[in-house]
């Protein structure tokens, strides 16, 4: 005890170099650790790139060939489906592409007139005076800046999708809806319009649109048929299907009659009168179809 006394400072002094060293240890040895781990990475990276490099196909010339005939079969695979995403010309669609105000309007009127005249002639029904979601603009005469182009494109979108609508024979079109895009929206009906927004990536454009119409099965069937074989983009992205209601679908009263069809003829039996063999109901039909555009490369 008393030879620490004297020697106190060489003690402490032991007792730190000692605690130094055992800490220089440990942090060697997580050290040697380390890196034993990244050399063991480093092997087994190096055994998989070898790996990879003895593998059949190597990269030959001749595998070089055939990768590059699959990338034009791609390509010329993507040139024919280009056909079925035909781009819908906007209305306006001036050879300039700058839409004046004065044209837009005129041709907004003019269009929906035309898709109300359409109507009457395929025996379509629709909501009175109806604006096919451009109430708000209908009788505008000053847009609101930066509007005129995505609203012209809506415009010609939207009677692309009318047209398969009446050619389909649908017995009424109760509305449509697309997103909104102009700040005069906001002075049209709500109904008209849609919470989804138009996406975008470097090779496509995708819009949302919104449709709700009454017909029978054979009908839905027929949208569905000319949805598929459009030229034009169409992307049905889900159906929901419901009765449209015992007083349409009892004694033929379905609104305009939409091509003709109703319920099917009754024929008689025995004494007992006339049997009604089949008696179709007429459906609502709310539709999600999405305008799949190609961007120009």
């Amino acid at each position: 005890m008393g030879w620490i006394k004297r020697n106190l400072f060489f003690v402490i002094g032991s007792v730190i170099a000692l605690v130094l060293l055992g800490m220089a240890g440990f942090y060697t040895y997580k050290s040697w650790s380390a890196n034993r781990d990244a050399m063991s990475n480093l092997q087994s990276a190096y055994s998989q790139l070898q790996n990879d490099k003895n593998q059949n196909p190597t990269p030959s010339q001749e595998n070089i060939a055939a990768a590059e005939q699959q990338d034009q079969q791609l390509r010329d695979w993507i040139t024919q489906a280009q056909a079925h995403f035909e781009p819908i010309a906007p209305i306006p669609n001036p050879p300039d592409g700058v839409i004046t105000k004065e044209e837009f309007a005129g041709t907004l009127r003019k269009t929906i007139y035309q898709m109300q005249q359409e109507a009457a002639n395929d025996n379509v029904e629709l909501p009175p005076d109806y604006g096919f979601s451009f109430a708000a603009e209908r009788n505008l005469d000053v847009f609101a800046p930066g509007s005129l182009n995505p609203l012209a494109s809506h415009l010609g979108e939207v009677k692309a999708l009318c047209e398969i609508l009446f050619s389909a024979n649908v017995n009424a079109l109760d509305g449509i809806q697309r997103e909104s895009v102009s700040d005069n929206d906001t002075a049209g009906p709500q109904s008209d319009y849609l919470t989804d927004k138009t996406r975008a990536t470097d090779t496509v454009t995708v819009t949302p649109y919104m449709v709700t119409f009454r017909c029978f099965s054979t009908d839905l069937a027929n949208v569905l048929s000319k949805m598929a074989s459009s030229d034009y983009g169409f992307v049905v992205t889900g159906v929901n299907v419901m009765p449209a209601g015992a007083s349409a679908a009892s004694g033929g009263d379905t609104g305009n009659g939409g091509g003709g069809n109703g319920a099917m003829p009754a024929y008689p039996v025995g004494k007992g009168g006339l049997q009604t063999v089949l008696d179709e109901q007429l459906l609502r039909v709310t539709m999600g179809v999405e305008v799949v555009k190609l961007n120009k490369q």
